[in-house]
């Protein structure tokens, strides 16, 4: 049932989220139908800045926000949760409002749900793209591909940063360097010797989720793909930028059926820096 606001939104207090919040922020999830999925609160609350509204009945948390910065160019929004008890009640507008006069000219990044969406259109978002959820077992109907890919070594790591930089127009190292710990599996593509791909599987909800995906060609997007499904028995997930329909294509013929479709969206800046064309999954979607 809902609850009623204690006191008005602007004088909720907002805090930092902290490691010890990983409960009450998987708990959140799961009040709204999502995964809790603490596995990737660890990751989220460790590499960026997580910002909480306390429930003042005592029931774990009333709203969540997860801010990952990528320097001045860049930081995206995630995990954008409030509680069912609280929802349509201004919680989520007063958080971001919050969020946003913090980053302050830093531009800003997320993937928006159709229920969210219209909130963020009101806050000066602007849409920029659109990303595909694809799931299931994949079922490669070639075979196989001339890309050479195996598994990364600690030795990749400096190779993977630069190509990721490349790519997503940002330094995202302090994410990449807790990469090993998260993924289950993490593959590299090279040509020459020359690194012109990755991918990582990180587990979740019982699924591995295919992110990051960095590829030079869809070829190699592929090979990249088919060698971490290869290394497991979990049906896959991946938020695929919808540009990409080769891709999504051979994902349907594959075994993967589409899944939602997320809207990619920025504010203070016109359009995601880097390059769309090798930048084919993001590490993680959740907004709200």
């Amino acid at each position: 049932m809902p609850s009623s606001l204690p006191r008005p939104t602007a004088e909720l207090h907002l805090r930092r989220l902290t490691q010890d919040d990983l409960v009450a922020c998987a708990d959140l999830c799961e009040d709204r139908g999502w995964p809790r999925d603490e596995h990737r609160w660890g990751l989220l609350l460790s590499a960026g800045t997580g910002y909480g509204v306390d429930d003042p009945g005592g029931k774990g948390l009333m709203a969540s926000c997860v801010v990952t910065s990528y320097g001045p160019r860049l930081a995206a929004i995630g995990m954008l949760l409030v509680a069912e008890r609280y929802a349509r009640q201004g919680v989520a507008r007063h958080l971001m409002n919050r969020v946003i006069a913090e980053s302050g000219d830093t531009p800003l990044s997320l993937y928006a749900t159709a229920a969210g969406q219209p909130l963020y259109e009101q806050l000066g978002f602007s849409v920029v793209g659109r990303s595909q959820r694809v799931t299931g077992f994949l079922r490669p109907t070639d075979d196989g591909s001339a890309v050479t890919v195996r598994p990364a070594t600690a030795e990749d790591l400096h190779a993977m940063v630069r190509l990721d930089s490349d790519v997503f127009g940002t330094d995202r190292t302090h994410v990449l360097a807790r990469l090993p710990a998260y993924a289950d599996h993490i593959r590299v593509a090279q040509d020459e010797g020359q690194l012109i791909g990755y991918a990582a599987a990180w587990p979740s909800d019982g699924a591995h989720v295919v992110g990051p995906l960095i590829a030079r060609d869809t070829a190699t997007a592929q090979a990249l793909v088919a060698s971490l499904a290869e290394a497991t028995d979990r049906p896959l997930r991946a938020d695929i930028d919808a540009r990409h329909t080769e891709l999504l294509g051979w994902f349907e013929e594959s075994g993967l059926r589409p899944g939602s479709v997320t809207t990619v969206m920025t504010h203070g800046i016109s359009d995601l820096p880097g390059d769309w064309t090798r930048r084919f999954a993001p590490l993680t979607v959740a907004t709200g």
